[in-house]
């Protein structure tokens, strides 16, 4: 069965939609889209019409690409108020020699999520932190071990139910299902990580349009998040206020005109524009950095010490991404706020080379991982349109698709 999953980041300047398929664990995207939203903030939906609107343009670019219909998707759901809880389980087996299966690991994740809800909240993740048998042998991946017990501590993270309601009815109404939902950060993270980071502490930076979120992850577990009130909007309304211009231009100023450093900025550019008031400005490369770079500053050190609240463990890597990350000579701002622990994201993929993709393109990542950590192969096409894109001699019937999804994602049903 071909492994093809899409992956949707509702942001509050732009929705982004990946289409990717899997192949020997490589992430291979099929198809991108990033189209503009007016009705979406902070990750709520404010205007249904608007978000419906922007969805159904960017499901409409990606199917052109496909040549048929996105139906199914992860999405990102917004992390305010969430909630971190050290939670812990024991199942016990019938026979005294039992090996530890697939089954036995879904089964012990079934019944956590299950214990873990609550009227008003929604569990979007558990996050192993270890198993152990009854020889008190400590493992993170208990299958294949002789046990006839096993106990497992975990994170789970849950935000309200009401956030999760708020985007799956968003998605409804552009008839796409919501397989399953997680936090942006998460994906950020999957996107960024390497091996040594899932040993480690690490802090996820996501600089987004009207907010940024600050995310501390222990041996790839997400342990601590921030949002800090301030994106990259506000160097959008500092030019708007300084040059007396339009929102519109004002955005276009940030994203083809200025840089985020002005070691990179040239006073000899120059560009002309025409204000609110009729006048014609003429307005140079350096003085429209400095703005950029001080507003981008300013950002960056509300992050630094969001992070030393969060945490006083020894951060080992410190990465930032987020659109605005993309502005040339970003990098010798972080350098200025940030030692070298601190660097920035860089996404390499053909097709989504932007760092406004590590959510949407992260979060696939990490869906794949779940369900390869628990047994499961699932696609999120049939196997005639995946036939054509790529050829396949392993089949899969309906019946197949339906126990996956009461397997894992049961606890979607009834909303």
């Amino acid at each position: 069965m071909k492994k093809i999953y899409t992956g949707i980041d509702l942001g509050s300047y732009s929705i982004k939609v990946i289409v990717c398929e899997v192949v020997n664990h490589k992430f291979h995207v099929l198809a991108a889209s990033n189209t503009r939203c007016k009705g979406i903030k902070n990750g709520i939906v404010v205007d249904p019409l608007e978000a419906k609107s922007a969805l159904l343009k960017a499901k409409q670019d990606v199917e052109k690409m496909l040549g048929f219909a996105i139906r199914e998707a992860i999405v990102t759901v917004p992390s305010y108020d969430r909630q971190f809880d050290i939670i812990e389980k024991e199942i016990a087996f019938s026979e005294e020699n039992h090996l530890i299966t697939d089954e036995d690991i879904r089964n012990i994740f079934d019944q956590m999520m299950e214990a873990q809800e609550k009227e008003e909240r929604k569990v979007v993740a558990i996050t192993p932190i270890s198993f152990q048998n009854n020889r008190n042998e400590i493992t993170q991946d208990p299958k294949g071990m002789i046990s006839n017990h096993l106990f497992v501590k975990a994170v789970a993270t849950s935000i309200p139910k009401e956030n999760v309601i708020n985007t799956i009815s968003l998605l409804q109404e552009c008839n796409i299902q919501a397989i399953d939902v997680t936090l942006g950060a998460i994906g950020d993270y999957y996107e960024a990580k390497n091996s040594e980071m899932d040993s480690k502490v690490s802090a996820i930076i996501n600089i987004g349009y009207s907010k940024t979120e600050v995310s501390i992850f222990n041996k790839g577990i997400m342990i601590k998040n921030e949002v800090i009130a301030e994106g990259s909007k506000t160097i959008d309304q500092e030019l708007t206020r300084i040059y007396q211009i339009k929102k519109s231009q004002a955005r276009k100023l940030k994203e083809h005109f200025a840089v985020s450093n002005t070691r990179y900025s040239d006073i000899n550019d120059t560009i002309e524009l025409v204000n609110k008031e009729g006048k014609m400005l003429v307005i140079n490369q350096l003085e429209v950095s400095e703005i950029v770079e001080a507003r981008l500053s300013n950002i960056l050190k509300q992050a630094k010490k969001e992070i030393n609240v969060l945490t006083n463990r020894e951060i080992s890597y410190i990465i930032i991404t987020g659109g605005i990350s993309e502005l040339a000579g970003f990098e010798y701002v972080v350098e200025n706020i940030f030692d070298r622990r601190c660097s920035t994201l860089n996404i390499s993929t053909m097709g989504i080379r932007s760092n406004m993709y590590s959510s949407s393109y992260g979060i696939i990542k990490y869906f794949h991982d779940k369900l390869d950590f628990r047994g499961l192969s699932y696609s999120m096409v049939s196997e005639k349109e995946a036939n054509s894109l790529v050829s396949t001699d392993e089949k899969v019937s309906n019946k197949n698709r339906d126990n996956i999804l009461s397997t894992v994602f049961g606890y979607f049903s009834g909303e």
